[in-house]
């Protein structure tokens, strides 16, 4: 019999941007098949960060997008809170309930008792940041959005007084790239293509610090395994070397920084030794990285995140950041210290967030304390009313979020309207009453700038939601008119919302960016590498911080005023004790990002179990054999899971790679049972690797 010939498909290439919670924003470029599906997704090459390098977590999105298990419609709470019993209604039923309910909640205990709570689900700006606009014309709580960035920004800027720093192609042309406090092999892969070129053009040195023998370690020349929260006198011992040695520069030193002096004379007692003892190192480890970047002056310090999963974690980085001072290196290119170029690209987009409107009377709630938030601690509701309603987007707090007990229980208030707006049935969207469902990235038009890089990016619309999803800016738009919120920014088209942010901004317009989908907004090397002078008004790099006063923005909490003022080890963070005789860091996985990626088949085929990785001395002391189901526990809770040996880790230091969801583990009870919600100095934050624990086989 005759067989039609199958007609081939028509595969377009088109220009994206990944939207994750992730410095490298990357510059990709989709197969979009027939107009309606997605294919593989590749790298941008015409981008020059990007390089046609991302992750294979991303490259393989189809099987996201279009994952059977993705919400299509607007949902009703059918049974109890996390019953998972939902009906399918309609958009105008669920506008119309979420509108009546938010209005209730209004009259009855004030606008301030609603939180519109998000975070980094997407970076695009229209997407992630217009919850803000309703939030403020409705003068409804404001979020504080803490959970990422709180315990490393202060740092850097406490020395530079500004976010950015040298190119991050420039890692390409240095002879020695630092890389600390970050597993860019997992959590940002374009650090490594730009590192691993200045190893194969240059023969550059490749030095990575962290606390374990992650992925990015093993490509590493020197590898500096250090004890958790204890980089502040890693870099102390480093610059005391650098002092003692005749390997600062001291020219650089004099017209650059604010108290090279008083900062030496302060470091005499911050030997190797010190340094030794506290770090895990050995003294011959830190003698020799201190050596190689005083005798290179093109060494380049990337600075990562993990400086913020630390309740000393600013310090930390004020000090890590500091050795570029006391080396001069920031004069040469491939040289100098960097965290994130947030600075460089100076958005103003008030028709966006809505900050014309702000009230900075109303409250700022917490999200990295939504537990304490949510049953009613009044420190956290600042002397406020309870929270009565809620809208989520981009966040998944009941996995993510510290101290899960308290989480979990807020949740669980009957008196609480939660509304979420997902892409999948997450556990967060299991405790609503009303459940909406949520565009991804290449089903809607918007515009991102990299932390990482320097690149402005535009998103543009691919292919059409499957069933009734919505994006986040028509949502909040359809609220805003059943709440009675005010403000052009709820007229506007997220296409309106891109050419009106680029053009008040300095950026040109919309139609000039879709010439080139990418700009590049690399200021010049002075600017970069501070020839002029730092953003202080003495121009210095500040040894000497003022913590109350760094350019930061946020609420001064925890201990600041204990904060030392100048680089040190402070040892503030959460210390074994006899109870609890282990340290554990919750660190990335490879696989998932965050709470994202965990439905995806392929990330659960490479992950296969919550784990927790445990030095063999340290198992065989307690009697744990390898992939044996074991227990952690602390005075906030207990999690179950399985054991793995593992070497490259300190003694007494545990490490448990990604967020699984909590129904993956035997009992329910996710990783984020075991971390603290407490807020740290200076200003707040997440430690989620700083948890002291006990270990033990299960019989």
């Amino acid at each position: 019999m005759n067989v039609p010939a199958r007609l081939e498909a028509n595969i377009e290439r088109r220009p994206s941007v990944c939207p994750h919670d992730c410095p490298s924003a990357c510059a990709l470029d989709v197969e979009v098949i027939d107009g309606q599906r997605i294919g593989r997704i590749h790298g941008a090459r015409d981008q020059s960060y990007t390089a046609g390098v991302i992750c294979a977590k991303v490259a393989r999105y189809a099987e996201r997008i279009h994952h059977p298990d993705r919400l299509l419609h607007p949902l009703k709470r059918t049974g109890p809170k996390g019953s998972g019993r939902f009906a399918r209604i309609t958009w105008d039923e669920a506008l119309e309930e979420i509108g009546a309910r938010f209005n209730a909640a209004e009259r009855e205990h004030s606008a301030q008792s609603i939180w519109l709570n998000y975070y980094a689900g997407t970076m695009g700006k229209v997407m992630k940041d217009g919850i803000n606009r309703l939030a403020h014309a409705k003068k409804y709580s404001r979020h504080n959005g803490t959970i990422c960035i709180n315990l490393a920004w202060p740092g850097f800027l406490a020395g530079t007084g500004y976010m950015a720093g040298p190119d991050p192609r420039e890692m390409a042309q240095s002879d020695c790239v630092v890389i600390w406090g970050t597993n860019a092999v997992a959590t940002q892969v374009n650090v490594m293509t730009h590192a691993l070129r200045a190893r194969k053009e240059r023969g550059a040195r490749i030095v990575v610090i962290d606390i374990y023998n992650n992925d990015t370690m093993k490509q590493a020349d020197i590898a500096l395994c250090l004890r958790p929260g204890s980089d502040g006198a890693l870099a102390c011992a480093v610059m005391h070397i650098l002092f003692r040695d005749g390997l600062a520069d001291r020219s650089y030193l004099e017209k650059y920084t604010d108290v090279p002096g008083e900062l030496e004379a302060h470091l005499q007692t911050r030997s190797p030794q010190w340094a030794s003892q506290i770090t895990g190192l050995t003294v011959e480890e830190i003698e020799a990285f201190a050596k190689l970047v005083g005798t290179t002056k093109r060494t380049y310090f990337r600075l990562g995140y993990g400086f913020s999963r630390q309740r000393n974690g600013a310090v930390n980085m004020h000090a890590a950041a500091s050795i570029a001072a006391v080396t001069g290196c920031w004069q040469y290119e491939g040289g100098g210290a960097f965290h994130n170029n947030g600075g460089i690209f100076k958005w103003r987009m008030p028709l966006v967030t809505g900050a014309d409107v702000m009230d900075i009377s109303t409250r700022w709630l917490d999200q990295s304390r939504v537990g304490a938030v949510l049953c009613g601690d009044a420190d956290a509701l600042q002397g406020g009313p309870p929270v009565k309603a809620m809208l989520i987007q981009n966040t998944n707090p009941v996995s993510v979020a510290p101290d899960q007990t308290r989480v979990k229980r807020g949740f669980a208030r009957e008196d609480l309207f939660l509304v979420v707006h997902e892409q999948f049935m997450t556990e967060t969207a299991a405790m609503a009453d009303i459940v909406l469902p949520a565009t991804m990235f290449i089903e809607h038009d918007d515009i991102y700038s990299g932390g990482g890089h320097q690149y402005i990016e535009l998103a543009k619309k691919l292919v059409e939601p499957p069933g009734e999803c919505r994006n986040n800016h028509e949502v909040i738009c359809a609220i805003a008119a059943r709440v009675g919120a005010e403000h052009p920014g709820f007229a506007m088209t997220p296409r309106q919302h891109i050419d009106a942010a680029l053009r008040t901004s300095g950026w040109g317009s919309i139609e000039d960016l879709e010439k080139i989908n990418w700009r590049d907004v690399q200021p010049d090397f002075d600017t970069a590498h501070f020839i002029k002078g730092f953003h202080w008004p003495d121009k210095k790099y500040h040894f000497k911080v003022d913590w109350q006063h760094v350019p930061f923005g946020g609420e001064l909490s925890g201990p600041w005023r204990d904060m030392p003022n100048l680089p040190d080890h402070w040892a503030v963070n959460e210390n074994p004790d006899e109870d609890h005789p282990f340290k554990l860091a919750t660190s990335p996985s490879r696989s998932f990002l965050n709470s994202t990626f965990n439905e995806t088949p392929s990330s659960l085929t490479r992950e296969v179990r919550p784990t927790v990785l445990v030095h063999p001395q340290d198992a065989a002391q307690l009697n744990i054999a390898d992939g044996d189901k074991v227990i952690l526990g602390n005075t906030r809770g207990e999690v179950r899971l399985h054991a793995k040996y593992f070497i490259g880790v300190q003694r007494g230091v545990l490490i448990s790679e990604g967020i699984w969801p909590n129904h993956a583990f035997e009992d329910g009870k996710g990783i984020n049972t075991l971390t603290g919600a407490d807020a740290p100095a200076p200003y707040g934050g997440a430690a989620f690797h700083d948890n002291r624990v006990w270990l033990k086989r299960v019989p």
